[in-house]
């Protein structure tokens, strides 16, 4: 079985499946033909933090005649199971997504709101993001994620991409 992780670079250094590849749900288009050899050969798993993006993953590989599963809970429920995660060695962890969007989401609606003690039109910041946190959990899908996706610290180096397409293919 094969292991695709389509978490982001940053996620995946802070523990994986042992013996998971790393291909970010935004670049996987360019691992189709690569994961295309891989389910030739036998099975493909997916999997993310929570589920969501893996199952994403598995619709778009469908479309393109990719048979793939979804680990349901990802990498949050294996963790919970008791089942150990591989970190590369004396890799700092960076933070997960969750905390991340946590992060961005928090200091976005504190500054709309102390900015709001000038001027009350930037009150509608803090709106704006808690309108965006509601529409998130209504839809399963977070935008802030994809926009914090593709900061550098969350992207893969075009080279580590390219080594884990050529692992692949062997």
């Amino acid at each position: 079985m094969t292991v695709i992780d389509v978490r982001t670079p940053g996620e995946y250094a802070s523990g994986h499946l042992p013996g998971a590849h790393n291909v970010p749900l935004d670049h996987l288009d360019a691992a189709l033909p690569a994961l295309r050899t891989v389910a030739g050969r036998g099975d493909l798993l997916v999997v993310c933090a929570s589920g969501a993006r893996s199952a994403t993953a598995c619709r778009r590989l469908a479309e393109q005649g990719v048979p793939a599963a979804t680990l349901t809970g990802g990498t949050t429920a294996w963790t919970r199971l008791g089942h150990d995660t591989h970190r590369p060695a004396g890799a700092r962890a960076p933070w997960a997504m969750e905390r991340q969007v946590r992060l961005a989401a928090g200091s976005l609606v504190l500054a709309g709101l102390l900015a709001g003690q000038r001027r009350s039109a930037a009150r509608l910041l803090s709106a704006g993001v808690a309108g965006g946190l509601v529409f998130s959990a209504l839809t399963d899908t977070c935008g802030m994620a994809k926009i914090l996706a593709k900061l550098p610290h969350n992207r893969p180096a075009a080279t580590d991409l390219d080594a884990t397409l050529v692992a692949l293919t062997r």
